[in-house]
């Protein structure tokens, strides 16, 4: 017996048109990024309902111009960046479904950004982490404490917000000197490159200590799914939200220094937890991790291995999270000539007894 034939897929309006494409993704995607393309073709939606456009299938290339044009004049290159892409690889989609017309995804513009567009300059610097955390550490009331183990492993490991929410005892060592990071999402946990996120990253044994002292100072609790977090709260495991405020008030400089800004610790309303994130100088887990990762580069490390360690690419290091200014450069630069020199003088076979004539 057979079938009707479906209804032609042009047929579907953009709401639904979305909602089957992000299905598709959900399978090969983080839920974080499932959601972050819900809320920017959210936002193409409205746009199509704005000028009358009910049927996908009457999407036409000047119509997805008239959209750039719009937006280009609302947002943030980089931001500009993203939608735009997102848009791009659904567009594509409709493409296989046979939904819109052949190559229309061709007229999709996605902005070429200069590396300086992507990167943010307001990263925690060296100085400032290196400050809080010499202070963390010779401190008699705020040693060990949460707000320390946090900030030791934030800088040191480079990890992003969600591994550091995702740790458990039992994925750190502080004897052998590291720490793991697991992919774990059927108990709530994901990392942003899944199974290609796990990795193993090793710890000074000053950071390692912290770390250890801290273990029986964090709330002995669990989690939903029995699991013992790691960076606990009182109540378990912390939200990422948690995890952002945690980062706000763990790098105030006023807890070592005089306030740059010119206001007092005791009056000052930033030093409150809900309003920590206003201070200037407070830091985000994503601000840490870039500061970590051009302190690691300018340290002599490899990108290839700070890459591993922070678990993102080369070249996405290079855009987007090494912030060093043109001294740190070309004292890189200087230090890498002087490594490929002693390199060099391995090569010199002439005094390779193996290959030196009898």
């Amino acid at each position: 017996m057979s079938r009707d034939r479906a209804h032609d897929p042009g047929d579907l309006h953009p709401r639904e048109a979305v909602t089957r494409y992000l299905r598709r993704r959900r399978s090969d995607s983080t839920d974080a990024s499932v959601k972050s393309w819900k809320y920017r073709l959210k936002l193409f939606v409205e746009w199509c309902q704005g000028v009358g456009i009910d049927r996908i299938g009457d999407l036409r290339g000047y119509d997805i111009d008239e959209y750039y044009e719009l937006r280009s004049g609302a947002i943030a290159p980089a931001t500009l960046e993203g939608e735009m892409w997102t848009l791009q690889t659904f567009v594509e989609y409709l493409e296989q479904l046979g939904a819109v017309e052949e190559d229309l995804s061709d007229s999709v513009r996605v902005p070429d950004l200069d590396p300086s567009d992507r990167a943010n300059s307001e990263s925690l610097s060296t100085e400032a982490a290196f400050a809080l955390l010499n202070y963390y550490r010779d401190s008699e009331v705020h040693r060990a404490t949460r707000k320390h183990a946090f900030l030791e492993l934030a800088w040191h490991t480079g990890a992003r917000q969600g591994g550091l929410r995702a740790l458990d005892v039992r994925d750190v060592y502080p004897e052998e000197g590291y720490v793991e990071f697991h992919h774990r999402p059927k108990t709530g946990t994901p990392l942003k490159n899944k199974q290609h996120g796990e990795r193993p990253v090793s710890l000074r044994d000053e950071v390692a200590a912290v770390l250890r002292e801290f273990m029986g100072n964090r709330y002995d609790v669990r989690d939903g799914h029995d699991r013992q977090p790691y960076l606990a709260s009182r109540y378990g495991r912390p939200t990422e939200n948690t995890i952002r405020n945690w980062s706000y008030v763990a790098t105030q400089p006023c807890l070592h220094s005089p306030c740059p800004h010119g206001k007092e610790r005791p009056s000052c309303e930033y030093t409150e937890y809900t309003h920590a994130s206003k201070c200037p100088s407070s830091r985000s887990p994503h601000r840490i991790r870039t500061g970590a990762v051009t302190w690691m580069l300018n340290a002599g490390i490899p990108p290839e291995i700070v890459a591993q360690r922070v678990n993102a690419s080369v070249q996405t290091i290079r855009d987007h999270y090494d912030w060093a200014t043109d001294s740190q450069r070309w004292s890189r630069y200087h230090d890498q000539m002087n490594s490929r020199r002693e390199h060099l003088q391995k090569l010199d076979f002439a005094n390779d007894t193996e290959f030196t004539a009898e």
